[in-house]
């Protein structure tokens, strides 16, 4: 009996050994693949199949997906992507926008033709309809940003629909708070992002694993500039909205800042209303969102003046993001995006 049970041991270690062996070889083939890769290919090739590898990560992990679309630049390419890594097959989701009610109407008729010309279910979730259900206090002041009160429309509908995966179009060089958020985001019951309770992205496999009531917020394009998404843009002929290019468009001058005059935010009688060339970096609301001036009205001309610049999108144009040092991370905290 000693002698059959000690044969039984070695062949479970035995056993043990060599799964570990074989996981060990698939990483290398993994990692082997990957650097094959990049000997083959440019930078935006090397960041293309990372975020489709990440898409069908999610597509294989997940059964309830959503992807969050604005309109803006960087959803855009999001839905590009995702029609790719997919391709003959349409993306297994749908495609869900969070509607603070103060968006450029530019966005909303780009989105709409978007979503249609690409054949994707579209879900719109109001945030007025929150406000209204929940007696939330609506934004005030000269500029009433309804960033905060979108992440209760958000997870409103993440237990409506009981969605397991958000995709969303966060980039990390866009600020500190997202750049050390992983590209499997995991949130808990409430929504909630939690720096500290992340989980460890080594030799890019992700870990989709979540309990009952939580979700999972997923960036594929987390590790592209903002130079790659305009690169990318020009090399795949992007169609994006007419924001992106310079226009002409009444503003306002507010500490530096040239904000669009709307019906959204206050005038007092000390603004002068003046018309500008100017074209967005990237689009919010239009209570939190700056332009900038520029004459760039191809996409060629948008990225020299993207190489020139020595401030972030974000850094030049949201308002928002100077409430406080940490307004984007006291937002997540509460289930931003």
């Amino acid at each position: 009996m000693l002698f059959i049970f000690i044969i039984s041991l070695l062949n479970i270690k035995m056993i043990f050994w060599i799964g570990l062996n074989f996981m060990l070889c698939l990483l290398l083939l993994h990692n082997y693949y990957l650097f094959q890769i990049a000997l083959m290919s440019d930078h935006i090739d090397i960041l293309e199949a990372e975020a489709i590898y990440i898409f069908r990560e999610v597509a294989g992990q997940f059964e309830n997906v959503v992807l969050l679309f604005s309109g803006g630049k960087d959803s855009t390419v999001l839905i590009h992507l995702a029609m790719k890594a997919f391709y003959p097959a349409p993306p297994p989701f749908a495609v869900m926008h969070i509607d603070t009610g103060h968006n450029f109407p530019e966005a909303l008729l780009f989105r709409d033709q978007l979503a249609a010309s690409a054949r994707l279910p579209l879900m719109v979730c109001q945030v007025e309809d929150t406000i209204r259900q929940q007696g939330l206090t609506d934004a005030t002041g000269k500029f009433p940003s309804r960033n905060a009160l979108q992440s209760y429309t958000l997870l409103a509908a993440i237990h409506e629909h009981g969605f397991e995966a958000c995709i969303g179009g966060g980039r990390r060089d866009e600020e500190k708070a997202r750049a050390k958020e992983r590209i499997f985001s995991m949130r808990d019951a409430n929504g909630s992002w939690r720096p500290y309770n992340q989980r460890p992205e080594l030799w890019n496999i992700y870990n989709g694993k979540i309990n009952a009531g939580e979700n999972v917020r997923v960036f594929p394009i987390s590790n592209w500039s903002e130079l790659d998404i305009w690169r990318y843009i020009q090399r795949e002929n992007i169609v994006l909205p007419s924001l992106y290019f310079s226009h002409e468009r009444n503003c306002i001058s507010h500490d530096g800042r040239l904000i669009a005059v709307s019906d959204y935010i206050r005038l007092d009688k000390e603004d002068v209303i003046v018309c500008k060339k100017v074209r967005y970096r990237t689009v919010g609301d239009m209570t939190c969102t700056a332009a900038v001036e520029s004459n760039a009205v191809t996409i060629e001309e948008v990225i020299e003046e993207i190489e020139n610049s020595a401030i972030s999108e974000r850094g030049e144009t949201r308002i928002d993001d100077e409430f406080s040092d940490a307004a984007m991370e006291d937002r997540k905290l509460k289930g931003y995006f």
